[in-house]
Order: structure tokens, then C-alpha cells, then sequence
């Protein structure tokens, strides 16, 4: 597996995001034509126009489904970031971090965690400023 940096730690999942979303697109492109080229056409409007609104409301469900899954994810690496926090100063995380700085915490090792979630809830530095803050960067495998 490729070592995860600050320049190598976004995620894509090749099929959703290289075949089924393309395809998607595709898909309700070729149905919007579909539909302009059956306008006048009574007996294949209903067709096309429910093939339009069919096409749109399967990206929309893929959208929201991703969507969900990074919010459970988020929700998760909150409550994982707020006990670790715990563990190593016997206090939980400033209320003043936001739940994007939490997650750019999340790379930090833990000799490291402590200060940089002290700076960012002080300075309200951004969850990008945060990765780059990272010295010694902790991998992670599992996000979605």
C-alpha cells in the first residue's frame, strides 16, 4: 500500500468515482436527449421523461448515500479523536474544534495530537493547515 502524506491521503474508490458516477452522467445526458428528440412524440414522452426522472433520482440516491457514509464516518472520527484526546491529557477536546479541524487532527501521532488540537482550537486554524502541520503523519487505512 502506498505510504499516506499530506500529498497522498485523499481517498477515491476507482469504480464509484471512475465508473458508476460517469456512467451515471452519461446515462442521464443520453436520457435528456432521449427526451428532446421524443417531444412531439406522445407515445415515447412518458418513456423518455420517466427515464430522466429515474436517471436523476439514481444520482441523487448515489450522491446522498456517499454523503451519509462520510457523515457516519465524520461522526465516528469525532468521538474517536474527543477519547484519544482523553487517554493523553485526561481532558476531552476543546469545545471551541470543529468537527473539520477533528478530522484533520486525526493524522497526528500522539505525541503531536495534544499540541496541534490546543493550537487549532486557539488559532481556529483550518483542517488543511492542520494536515500541514503534521509532522510525523499517522496513516489512515479506513476511511470510506
Amino acid at each position: 500500500m502506498k505510504e499516506q502524506n499530506y500529498a497522498h491521503h485523499a481517498k477515491l474508490e476507482p469504480v464509484f468515482h471512475f465508473g458508476v458516477l460517469p456512467a451515471l452522467l452519461l446515462t442521464l445526458i443520453g436520457s435528456g436527449v432521449n427526451l428532446y428528440h421524443s417531444w412531439g412524440d406522445h407515445t415515447r414522452f412518458y418513456s423518455a421523461a420517466l427515464l430522466v426522472v429515474l436517471t436523476f433520482c439514481v444520482i441523487m440516491a448515489a450522491l446522498f448515500a456517499r454523503m451519509f457514509a462520510l457523515k457516519a464516518q465524520d461522526r465516528a472520527i469525532r468521538a474517536e479523536e474527543n477519547f484519544r484526546h482523553y487517554l493523553l491529557t485526561g481532558k476531552p477536546l476543546d469545545a471551541r474544534l470543529t468537527v473539520r479541524q477533528i478530522i484533520g487532527l486525526r493524522f497526528a501521532p500522539d505525541e503531536e495530537f495534544p499540541a496541534l488540537a490546543a493550537k487549532a482550537a486557539a488559532d481556529g486554524s483550518s483542517e488543511d493547515d492542520i494536515k500541514k502541520s503534521v509532522k510525523n503523519w499517522k496513516a489512515d487505512h479506513y476511511r470510506v
